[in-house]
């Protein structure tokens, strides 16, 4: 069984219908850590140690977020820029991610068809995601493909929403008992 730590970032995790049923269907599942950010460090002052600490203990790292802007929220971001350190994440005996997996797990608020090639954002989220793929392959990580979620502003209904949370435990539960990730 391998070790999983979502790193969960939401800056408005209240106004979140989607997020607020995603976190109990994977927050107490055996060989999961939940490290919620933004309650952790409301104040952006990230404990970098303990960071640290914490991703050597696990085997997988999952980034779960809405998506913002094409990106991650800002705390996250705050975190990859001091957490992934030189000598640590990369660089010389910067191996301490070497080998482990790497995935987001995110919510987009436009429908599938506005992420692709001639969509309204003109991009797949993957491909919107690269920077975070290449950080995962500057540090020796494996990348997979995104758990995505599209149409949260409004195309989803509570029964759909229940569906995508026990879609996301399954994908959780397979990454932790190393069977194929389905998004």
């Amino acid at each position: 069984m391998r070790r999983i730590l979502i790193l969960f970032a939401h800056p408005a995790l209240q106004t979140s219908r989607i997020h607020r049923r995603l976190i109990p269907a994977v927050r107490e599942l055996e060989g999961v850590t939940f490290h919620d950010l933004y309650e952790a460090y409301p104040d952006f002052d990230i404990d970098v140690a303990a960071e640290q600490t914490s991703l050597r203990a696990h085997d997988v790292i999952v980034l779960q977020h809405p998506l913002y802007w094409y990106s991650t929220p800002a705390l996250l971001k705050e975190w990859q820029d001091l957490v992934l350190e030189y000598g640590f994440a990369y660089g010389p005996g910067g191996t301490a991610l070497h080998g482990k997996t790497l995935v987001n797990a995110l919510t987009a608020g436009g429908a599938a068809e506005a992420y692709q090639r001639g969509g309204h954002n003109h991009f797949t989220v993957r491909e919107l995601l690269a920077p975070i793929e290449q950080t995962a392959r500057l540090c020796g990580m494996t990348y997979l493909p995104p758990f995505t979620i599209h149409g949260t502003v409004r195309l989803i209904d509570p029964a759909a929403i229940d569906a995508h949370a026990e879609g996301y435990r399954r994908f959780i539960l397979n990454l932790r008992d190393g069977a194929p990730p389905t998004a």
